[in-house]
C-alpha cells in the first residue's frame, strides 16, 4: 500500500479527469476540460473553486495575481493543459501557485495527448 499525500483525493481527481478526458478526446479549448471536470468533481460531492485567485506579496505589498484553474477541498491545486505535452515550464507555473498559496500538492492535467497526462507535484 502506498502513502501518498492525499491519495484518496487524488485517484477521484484522475478518475474524473480520464472521464472527461475519454468523452471529449482532444482538440477542444482549455475553458471546455476545465468547465467538464469542475461539474464531474461537484457531481461527486468535492469542493471545486474554478479560477482561484492566488496573490503573490513582496514583504506586505501586493505585487501580482495568479489564477489556479481549480482548487479542491481547499488541498489540491489543479493546472489544466491543452498541449501536445507538459513541459518545464508548465512544472514551474505550478510550483509558483504552490509556494504562494502554501498548498503542499498540486496536479498538472494535460487534455491536449491522445494519452492523458496527470502529474503530481509536490513542494
Amino acid at each position: 500500500m502506498t502513502n501518498l499525500m492525499y491519495e484518496n483525493l487524488s485517484e477521484k481527481i484522475r478518475q474524473a479527469s480520464y472521464e472527461v478526458h475519454k468523452y471529449f478526446g482532444t482538440g477542444f479549448l482549455e475553458k471546455v476540460y476545465e468547465n467538464s471536470l469542475k461539474y464531474k468533481l461537484e457531481k461527486i460531492n468535492l469542493e471545486v473553486y474554478q479560477q482561484y485567485p492566488i496573490p503573490v506579496y513582496y514583504e506586505e505589498i501586493k505585487v501580482g495575481e495568479y489564477f489556479a484553474d481549480l482548487f479542491i477541498d481547499q488541498k489540491i491545486i489543479l493546472e489544466l493543459k491543452v498541449a501536445s505535452t507538459l513541459d518545464k515550464i508548465h512544472f514551474a507555473q505550478l510550483k509558483h501557485y504552490l509556494k504562494a498559496t502554501g498548498v503542499r500538492l498540486g496536479i498538472l492535467i494535460n487534455f491536449g495527448n491522445n494519452k492523458l497526462q496527470f502529474k503530481r507535484v509536490i513542494l
